[in-house]
């Protein structure tokens, strides 16, 4: 059975394609830039971009399974390429904001074209991911050792990237798991003030926490670049999921713990959910 994996050099992918070839699966891995790609040996790599599905044809022959990262422009032409070549199971990376019902327009897209098709799927919708504070935290830590955010007491529940991909693997080895949509945090909430604690404790020095205005947190994560920078109106609330105006001091005002226990790859395939201290040793590097 050959297993392809789609956005197969990013954070969620290339760990997705660790456990699959860990496990003795065949693995096609797709990629824009196969010359700069870094796989296990023995995984095939192949070039083509989601964003261009015409080119994909040759990826999908004699693939099963496929873990499908998501393009929601061209969602319905790669599923059904993948259909026509005998794909029989699609494991979406989604997001819980799906389940919250404040994504329309980007993955739930993909998860509507996966679910059309009559293939079997699975989704997988993480939460806001640990990996985040490397992107917006790194470079105030490894600088300055201080950590500037608007509502650092505000509590949340970040998941693991590791977590994530254990559960795509298993949907994609294993039987069971068709129809199922699992929604994916870290087992405790934490604050922001608490996440980094635990990074301090993990490269074994102090790091300041000093609250500032969402508007002076705006222009820190501008001036980051990258990540940190086109996705600083979301991340910091004045825009929605939709990318329309929001007022970004509703941020405080969200209170996790009044839904109760939030579920995380314990309720998805029975193993703990790994801790945000755990991720912080993972990570320490970064910090340093």
């Amino acid at each position: 059975m050959t297993i392809l994996v789609t956005g197969a050099t990013g954070n969620v992918g290339r760990l997705v394609v660790e456990r699959l070839v860990e496990a003795g699966a065949d693995v096609r891995a797709l990629t824009r830039d196969p010359s700069r790609a870094r796989f296990p040996q023995g995984v095939d790599i192949v070039g083509g971009d989601l964003a261009v599905p015409g080119g994909l044809a040759d990826a999908f022959h004699g693939v099963e399974r496929m873990y499908l990262f998501p393009v929601a422009a061209t969602a319905k032409d790669v599923v059904t390429l993948a259909k026509d070549a005998g794909v029989r199971h699609i494991v979406t990376l989604s997001s819980g904001a799906v389940t919250g019902g404040i994504d329309t327009d980007f993955h739930l897209p993909v998860e509507q074209a996966v679910e059309a098709s009559g293939l079997e799927w699975t989704h997988v919708r993480p939460g806001e991911f640990m990996l985040n504070k490397v992107w917006l935290w790194g470079p105030s830590i490894r600088q300055e050792s201080v950590v500037r955010d608007p509502f650092p007491d505000v509590p949340w529940c970040p998941v693991h990237e590791q977590d994530i991909a254990d559960v795509a693997a298993a949907a994609l080895l294993e039987d069971g798991h068709a129809g199922r949509a699992y929604d994916l945090n870290g087992p405790e909430l934490l604050s922001k003030r608490d996440q980094a604690k635990a990074i301090a404790s993990a490269i074994g020095r102090d790091i300041r926490v000093e609250t500032v205005t969402p508007e002076e947190a705006r222009e820190q994560y501008r001036r980051l670049g990258g990540f940190a920078a086109a996705n600083a109106d979301f991340l910091l609330g004045f825009e929605d999921y939709s990318g329309k105006p929001a007022d970004p001091h509703a941020m405080a005002e969200l209170d996790l713990a009044s839904f109760g226990p939030m579920p995380t790859m314990q309720d998805a395939i029975g193993r703990p959910a790994r801790t945000f201290a755990q991720w912080a040793r993972d990570h320490a590097d970064d910090f340093r």
